[in-house]
């Protein structure tokens, strides 16, 4: 076994701040790279020892290869954490960490490059057993197999890029007489997004709730699942909100299907964290891709299972079994994690810039991961999310009431945010009675006007 004793951080914001402190508690050293942008970043002041590799521009410095592995070399890490975004699902990334002898905290690189395909990522899935949209068998060939297999399936069915996601190079095909202009458009916008221009074919699902399954391997066999989340509240495809457990998920559904999702991993030989996507509908589940690392939504997990997922990765990095067994994991209460960006609620447009006050909300189960600090200058250059309130309940509703205090309490000056966005959601009675899909926030969106303020 390899024992970490200094550890590289190759990301930023919330994320950096959260592999910081579990590393602190399990007596690990931190190194931080930035970018000349973050240079004031609350995880940079915190940090063992802090190095620049670049500037503002990610491509420039989150992303550049040589200078992070540089900052591991110069700074005696033998260890890179990639936390989520930036390179933290590149393979090749992962090879060079290896190669360099480090020890990257997170997937086989042969895992994540088979996943990172959706088309390959499909087929994989179905090999192991897991529930999958009727669609294409890989990649769409040429018009006449799009024809065919949209016949086969039965409109509408939805395109979508074989690599990459949000929601770019993804269409709806409602007939026929669209399917050639879209795959041609669908194409043309993932070649621009992703240098890749192939595309696959699924079924289109009516109305169905993204439900999602974080589980663990040790790379040797074993794996568990600690249950599921539900991300249905979307805008543009991007997540808003997140909960656990999912208020339309039965104990014997998350013990079945956590059960399925938990062995396909075992039998895959999978190493560390990841996430089992699904689309849920009346009862059934679909596979629609896997994320292979740590996810923006795992404190939810972490508040219901009472189980360290940061540390549970580093301890499986070094070598480390499993820290719980299957039968040892209990699911208790409810959470609920809302995204707080630095967007304005109505428009969406970004709003970087001096954060003049700020006061996280506080008590009993009320959990703020963030960087932000009054003083700090949210830089431009990045997302926008700038802080997550993660909150618990022993019950939903016990968790919903303590969600709408703690937003209350919440107080950033300067950047607007979505705070009242979420204000407005938990005052709505369908989100209260659980009753939403992914359409729903759009829709709700489309109701109040285009604006996130609206409490109607």
């Amino acid at each position: 076994m390899a024992r970490i004793r200094k550890l590289l951080i190759a990301n930023r914001g919330e994320i950096a701040l959260r592999i910081h402190r579990a590393c602190h508690e399990m007596g690990i050293a931190t190194v931080a790279v930035h970018s000349t942008a973050d240079a004031e970043a609350m995880h940079v002041r915190l940090a063992d020892q802090a190095i620049c590799i670049g500037p503002p521009a990610a491509a420039d410095s989150y992303l550049n290869i040589p200078n992070i592995i540089s900052a591991a070399e110069i700074s005696g890490a033998d260890a890179i954490h990639p936390g989520y975004g930036f390179l933290s699902e590149n393979a090749r990334f992962a090879e060079i960490v290896e190669s360099h002898g480090l020890i990257f905290v997170g997937p086989k690189p042969e895992h994540i490059r088979t996943m990172g395909d959706k088309v390959e990522a499909k087929r994989t899935a179905g090999a192991l057993g897991l529930p999958l949209v009727p669609g294409s068998d890989g990649a769409v060939s040429d018009l006449a197999d799009a024809r065919r297999i949209a016949d086969e399936i039965g409109y509408p069915v939805i395109i979508k890029a074989a690599s990459g996601g949000g929601g770019r190079g993804m269409k709806v095909c409602a007939s026929k007489d669209q399917l050639q202009t879209l795959i041609a458009q669908a194409g043309t916008e993932a070649k621009a997004a992703f240098g890749d221009a192939t595309v696959y074919m699924e079924k289109y699902l009516g109305n169905p709730r993204h439900i999602e399954f974080q589980i663990f391997g040790d790379g040797q066999g074993t794996a568990l699942h600690l249950g599921e989340r539900d991300c249905s509240l979307q805008r543009r495809h991007q997540k808003v909100l997140e909960e656990a457990p999912s208020p339309v998920i039965t104990p014997a559904e998350r013990e079945r299907m956590g059960g399925v999702v938990a062995q396909a991993m075992a039998d895959m030989g999978y190493r560390g964290a990841g996430t089992i996507e699904f689309l849920w509908e009346a009862g059934n589940f679909y596979f629609i891709e896997m994320n292979t690392r740590l996810q923006v939504e795992h404190p939810v997990t972490e508040m219901i299972t009472g189980i360290d997922l940061v540390r549970e990765q580093i301890r499986i990095a070094e070598g480390e079994p499993l820290s719980v067994r299957q039968d040892e994991v209990a699911f208790a209460g409810h959470a609920i994690e809302c995204r707080i960006n630095a967007e304005d609620p109505r428009t969406f447009a970004p709003s970087p810039g001096l954060v003049k006050q700020y006061h996280a909300p506080g008590g009993l189960h009320v959990r703020v991961d963030s960087g932000l600090y009054a003083g700090y200058r949210v830089p431009p250059f990045y997302d926008s999310m700038i802080a997550k309130l993660i909150v618990y309940g022993s019950t939903r509703a016990l968790c919903l009431a303590r969600l709408r205090r703690a937003l209350e309490e919440f107080v950033i000056e300067g950047p607007v945010t979505t705070i009242p966005l979420h204000q407005a959601l938990v005052d709505d009675p369908e989100f209260q009675a659980g009753d939403y899909t992914i359409k729903w926030l759009e829709e709700w969106l489309a109701r109040a006007g285009g604006t996130g303020l609206s409490r109607g």
